[in-house]
């Protein structure tokens, strides 16, 4: 099993450590700036724009433009601050967690019920 800084890897499962932290710092700054209705205003107005405001690589502007949620997080996006810019659009944590599996929002619902009995 591959290891990464000493840890085994989780096959399918991108780690946030302190290299991911450092990759994806810019874009979950963005993330976080979504906190304030101005911003999440400005960002619908111009994507790119606020993109760049922040100097988002071009990888994380791309994952940001197709909303693809493993991008993201290979990009080195946090999901703690993904949800941030998910919710712009309505999406929750679990829509998050449904396109991460592949499932739909409702068997991902699901699964999360069956796994906490």
């Amino acid at each position: 099993m591959e290891k990464r800084d000493g840890i085994p890897a989780i096959e399918g499962t991108t780690i946030f450590d302190g290299s991911q932290a450092r990759k994806g710092y810019a874009l979950n700054k963005m993330c976080f700036s979504f906190n304030s209705a101005k911003n999440r205003a400005a960002f619908l107005i111009d994507e790119h724009a606020y993109c760049r405001k922040y100097e988002l690589t071009s990888a994380q502007e791309l994952a940001i433009r197709t909303r693809n949620v493993l991008d993201l997080i290979d990009a080195g996006g946090n999901i703690y601050y993904l949800a941030k810019f998910a919710g712009i659009f309505g999406l929750d944590v679990q829509d998050l967690g449904a396109q991460q599996t592949g499932m739909s929002k409702a068997a991902f619902k699901a699964k999360l019920v069956e796994a906490g009995r």
